[in-house]
């Protein structure tokens, strides 16, 4: 079937408020070369359990396509217009199936040597669809925070090393308190502008007492869905014939019920924490990797105005088999290894953070838990400076957001 046959009642497995959208947008989507709807239809199909800042996107993108007269959709679209697809990719469920539709796209395209030229039709595409959408300005400035060094008595090498060219290193922060401001700080911008998903505290741990507005995803509080999904794991790679790409597959349909999580009454939530297990690589085994990904992904799709990661000692590298096996015990702890980890993962949080609208005003902040040393980089502190000063952790978020 091609997208100019679409019927509305196709449409009827959607969620309602994909559903809904899908019809109403059904002329709109009759347009498209099937090279590209699918992917269109993999976002949309999910409309119902995505975040406010990707339903808005969605919305977006549909009413931008909808303006197009007939030359500017010719335009638009030329270079997915002259990808050609086989005969059983045209016949593939892509209503209904979108995900495994782009996958199995995907590998075609690149058996047919024109995964380049869907690449470039797709950066022309997001670039024109870019300039189309008007970017509204944000309440607060984006603010981020990374505490790093949990469980690390002793650490005699500079931290954050590459994020000091970028603002200011704190060298004498009055340690006392210091996560308890910073989550003071986080409640206090949740307060001020209240906005669904809109402030985070993700924790490779146990988290820590915070306030109820905060959108808060611990590594410790998910132990149940991380062995569910570790016991999935391996019932399928003890199957004759599991690869990984099948492997992935396979995770890629898992939902929150399935995991026993269909009782927490915040399916978009839920939905979020599955695929922070089952999209990313070692997030069910290693807490750094966990809070890392989580951290990535809560700002690629929430967009939060605030987000405070808190990293937590993992577990020691150990064979793969080993590490996919439950009944494990206490496993050995890492704390410096985590360090390590956590300040990588700090630096990849305040890129990811630079991704965003608003970059050009936002503020991040680093620390060492437990110890004197942090980091603050926004638009009014000093790049490469340093800072000998006695400071509490309240003092430094003040400064960068000042």
């Amino acid at each position: 079937m091609l997208p100019r046959n679409l019927q509305a009642d196709q449409f009827g497995a959607y969620p309602p408020s994909a559903n809904k959208l899908a019809v109403a947008n059904l002329a709109t989507l009759q347009k498209l070369p099937l090279s590209f709807l699918p992917g269109l239809l993999r976002e949309l199909i999910e409309y119902d359990y995505k975040f406010p800042a990707e339903r808005t996107a969605i919305e977006r993108e549909l009413a931008s396509l909808a303006s197009l007269t007939p030359a500017q959709m010719d335009d638009w679209f030329q270079g997915f217009a002259h990808v050609s697809l086989s005969p059983a990719l045209e016949q593939f469920d892509w209503v209904n199936r979108p995900e495994q539709f782009v996958e199995q796209e995907s590998a075609y395209l690149w058996s047919t040597r024109q995964l380049d030229a869907f690449r470039k039709a797709a950066m022309n595409y997001g670039d024109r669809l870019h300039a189309a959408t008007p970017v509204e300005p944000l309440p607060v400035r984006r603010l981020g925070i990374a505490v790093i060094g949990q469980g690390v008595d002793s650490y005699d090498r500079p931290l954050f090393r590459n994020l000091r060219a970028h603002g200011t290193c704190f060298e004498h922060v009055k340690p006392e308190r210091g996560l308890e401001l910073l989550l003071a700080a986080v409640a206090t911008r949740a307060k001020a502008h209240p906005l669904p998903y809109g402030h985070w505290y993700i924790d490779g741990g146990q988290p820590a007492e915070h306030d109820s507005m905060l959108t808060c995803v611990s590594y410790e509080e998910l132990e149940p869905v991380r062995n569910g999904i570790l016991k999935f794991m391996q019932s399928e790679i003890a199957r004759p014939g599991m690869g990984p790409e099948a492997l992935r597959t396979d995770l890629a349909k898992l939902l929150p019920g399935d995991l026993g999580m269909d009782k927490s009454g915040d399916p978009v939530l839920d939905r979020f924490q599955v695929k922070v297990f089952t999209e990313g690589s070692g997030t069910q085994i290693f807490c750094t990797t966990f809070a890392q990904w989580a951290t990535r992904e809560a700002l690629r799709r929430a967009q939060p105005l605030t987000l405070l990661v808190r990293f937590a000692p993992r577990q020691r590298q150990k064979p793969m088999n080993e590490l996919l096996s439950l009944g494990r015990g206490n496993p050995e702890l890492d704390p410096m290894g985590s360090l390590i980890d956590a300040d990588m993962g700090a630096y990849y949080h305040w890129i990811n953070q630079q991704r965003l609208t608003g970059s050009e005003q936002s503020a991040f902040v680093g620390w060492f838990e437990g110890h004197s040393q942090a980091v603050a980089v926004a638009p009014t502190l000093p790049r490469g400076a340093q800072s000998t000063s006695a400071i509490d952790m309240g003092e430094v978020i003040s400064l960068a957001l000042s």
